[in-house]
């Protein structure tokens, strides 16, 4: 994967060095990215000083802040192991992203993510979505805190989660009870819909909680990434004032 940008190719180097196979920089990233400079020539990890041009279609984007790495992918998590990972009967929130598509929307998604300590993004079995060089920039570095997950079965995965004692919120447009007045329990999986379709409605009905963010009505909703910020902050806050 040939990720770009300042922050998403530091997170990488903090946690997982073996994954870099290739970096170019430009010579003004030099004196930033010194530690990793002299990892790579220890490790024998080829880097290249380039110019602007170079770096633009290497990222495809102008927006790589003047540094390009080729790096590993790292595979999503079966479910299970996720599960049987996460320390037991301690406070957690995980996204479920039913449909979630677009790779700036991901990005900003992931970015929230790691700030409010989310335990895990869940993906359908079926979805496509993936880290890309685009969702990782725009997640300054997040994309290397979250641990992504891929699940089975949606009615299996429902049933594994509850037994892990997470309640599931369908986070809806109009309809829901209000995010700031309801009760959130301590383990908390948000439902996040796709952008414009929102989730599958199956899916919405076998949740235990449909939550919506009151708003002035100048706007019909947020967008995906938005709201996953609002929806975790109160989660958050929540939380905070339980303990």
């Amino acid at each position: 994967m040939r990720l770009y940008g300042l922050n998403a190719v530091q997170a990488v180097f903090a946690r997982r060095p073996d994954a870099i196979r290739k970096l170019y920089l430009l010579e003004a990233r030099i004196p930033a990215l010194k530690p990793l400079l002299a990892w790579c020539v220890k490790h024998r990890v080829g880097y290249r000083v380039v110019e602007e041009g170079d770096l633009d279609r290497l990222a495809a984007s102008t927006h790589h802040e003047g540094v390009v790495a080729d790096v590993l992918k790292l595979a999503p998590s079966p479910m299970t192991d996720w599960l049987r990972a996460l320390p037991e009967g301690q406070p957690a929130a995980a996204l479920w992203l039913d449909g979630v598509g677009n790779p700036h929307n991901f990005g900003a998604i992931l970015r929230s993510a790691a700030h409010f300590g989310v335990a895990g993004i869940l993906l359908p079995r079926d979805s496509t979505l993936a880290l890309s060089g685009a969702a990782a920039r725009v997640a300054e570095g997040g994309a290397e805190q979250v641990p992504l997950v891929r699940m089975g079965h949606p009615e299996n995965a429902l049933a594994q989660l509850r037994g892990a004692g997470f309640a599931l919120a369908a986070t809806v447009v109009r309809g829901g009870d209000d995010l700031f007045a309801a009760r959130l329990p301590q383990r908390l999986i948000y439902v996040m819909g796709a952008e414009g379709e929102g989730m599958d409605a199956r899916l919405a009905e076998a949740c235990d909680l449909r939550l919506s963010i009151p708003g002035s009505g100048a706007v019909e909703s947020l967008n995906v990434a938005a709201a996953t910020a609002v929806f975790l902050a109160q989660w958050k806050q929540r939380l905070s004032t339980k303990l």
